[in-house]
């Protein structure tokens, strides 16, 4: 007679491992439809820009207060163009003899001597305190105070001296009067925007060696251009705007020579419109320069530089392309079928 016996399992065995469960199978997720944002006041701002915008193109169509014949005979004349290069020309001296001067400025406010610091606060004080036109007037009329300018010694005897209406003329005048009254303005925008860089910059770059010199114009420069270009380009654009008050000193620019031509045929409103698109179209394109200088000096705070103007209208353009050939596609597909 034959017995088993259950084998039984050793104490040093490992014991019996059990099977790995059965993996869940994920319910099917119910199809989920994307409403996308409702906001109707959007659209009702739209819509009311738009009659508004249509309103405005209306009346300059069907309003013969406008004058458009006038406007087309004085908008590209001799006398206006030539007026035009005068106020390109004060802006393009005014900007650069103000900034030069700004530049000087701003280093003596940040200069640790007490002396210069003082010397830079009294002039940006005194010329951001007088009007511009008091200024330009000072200066059209400074022959009345100082017929002639000596130069020699201090309180001394003079060496030579030469008539105050023959070292600048009322151009000059204008010139001078603008370069000063700029360079105030200019030196607190190029001081603010060295003091937007970190000081640890400075400090790193001393650390590792670095000339002072070197340190400005490759380190502290670049930066604080970031900040001084915005507001700069705004001060260039006011200067080219503001150059019409030099009227007051019978300067032929554009604004000052449209007002002799409306005072002679009394076309008050096209000629002023003349004035009005030509500062349009320079502003226009100060402010396409600007955006073209500050995306060069961005190149250090993003990773990849923001598209320009045309290459947007470029990737728009392709794309409504292709969605457009993708629809014909699917259309004539449709219509094998």
């Amino acid at each position: 007679m034959s017995t088993t016996s259950a084998v039984r399992p050793l104490a040093t065995d490992p014991p019996p491992t059990a099977a790995p469960p059965a993996p869940l199978r994920p319910a099917t997720a119910p199809a989920l439809t994307v409403v996308p944002r409702r906001n109707p006041w959007t659209w009702v701002g739209v819509a009311a820009v738009a009659v508004l915008v249509a309103m405005f193109v209306n009346g300059l169509a069907t309003n013969p207060g406008w004058d458009w014949p006038t406007f087309a005979r004085y908008f590209a004349t001799e006398t206006v163009i030539k007026a035009l290069g005068t106020t390109i020309q004060l802006t393009v001296l005014g900007t650069v003899a103000g900034f030069v001067l700004g530049v000087a400025l701003a280093a003596m406010r940040l200069s640790p001597n007490a002396f210069l610091r003082s010397v830079a606060w009294a002039y940006i004080w005194a010329f951001r305190s007088i009007p511009l036109i008091v200024q330009l007037l000072f200066w059209f009329n400074i022959a009345y105070l100082y017929q002639t300018v000596s130069f020699g010694l201090p309180f001394g005897p003079s060496f030579g001296s030469v008539a105050t209406n023959d070292l600048f003329g009322v151009l000059g005048a204008a010139v001078l009067g603008l370069a000063l009254h700029q360079a105030a303005y200019a030196a607190e925008i190029i001081r603010g925007g060295i003091l937007s860089v970190d000081e640890g910059q400075r400090e790193a770059a001393s650390a590792l060696g670095i000339p002072r010199r070197r340190q400005f114009l490759r380190i502290v420069l670049p930066q604080a251009m970031r900040s001084i270009l915005p507001n700069a380009a705004n001060e260039v654009i006011s200067l080219f705007k503001g150059t019409s008050i030099v009227s007051v000193l019978a300067i032929p620019e554009l604004f000052y020579q449209v007002q002799v031509i409306y005072g002679r045929n009394s076309r008050v409103v096209p000629l002023l419109l003349v004035a009005t698109v030509w500062y349009i179209i320079l502003t226009t394109l100060l402010s396409i320069g600007q955006y073209y200088v500050e995306r060069h000096f961005a190149r250090g705070s993003s990773r990849t530089l923001p598209p320009t103007p045309l290459r947007r209208l470029r990737s728009r353009w392709a794309a409504f392309a292709t969605s457009t050939s993708r629809t014909d596609g699917s259309t004539v597909e449709g219509v094998a079928r």
